[in-house]
């Protein structure tokens, strides 16, 4: 199952400097505001993994100046902004944006940030049952669209920790 995201080729989440060198040069040869919003958002992502909550703002704003439709890069720029809000640890104000991600990027079809935004929507859900059933929703994309089929692993994977974690052992597994 390959990964259909044009972006994601360029992540390495264990070399955060070798990402953002590789996003630098797509932002560069970008040739649309929407490309260089999406891009931007990207950008925003490295720096809220490294903590720097502010930059990733300011990469986000930048963004969203760029953009003024619905699209991918609106999905990504609330997708991103909810990272940001959820990393720096307000989840309830990040899980408005992961539904809203979600919206967008489900109402164009762009299934692998849709199913992205549901897992973000379930790591922001404010209860256990809130989290199974956006996990349940992502798993289901995932299983549908074969561009969102790369969220089926790190899925399952959240919801067996959320059963083990809640001593159900066999649903775990």
């Amino acid at each position: 199952k390959r990964v259909k995201d044009r972006l994601r080729p360029h992540w390495d989440f264990s070399d955060l400097d070798g990402t953002e060198e590789r996003l630098r040069a797509v932002l560069e040869s970008e040739s649309t505001d929407a490309g260089r919003a999406e891009v931007l958002t990207q950008l925003a992502r490295v720096e809220g993994l490294r903590g720097d909550f502010e930059a990733g703002e300011r990469l986000v704003d930048e963004a969203a100046a760029l953009v003024s439709q619905d699209g991918v890069a609106s999905a990504r720029i609330d997708l991103e902004r909810g990272r940001l809000r959820r990393s720096s640890g307000n989840r309830e104000a990040a899980l408005p944006l992961f539904e809203s991600a979600f919206a967008t990027a489900s109402a164009i079809g762009h299934w692998f940030v849709a199913t992205d935004a549901a897992h973000m929507c379930a790591l922001a859900a404010p209860d256990s049952e809130g989290f199974v059933a956006w996990t349940q929703r992502g798993i289901e994309l995932a299983e549908t669209h074969d561009e969102a089929a790369y969220w089926v692993g790190p899925l399952l994977n959240n919801l067996g920790w959320e059963h083990y974690e809640a001593g159900e052992s066999e649903l775990a597994l």
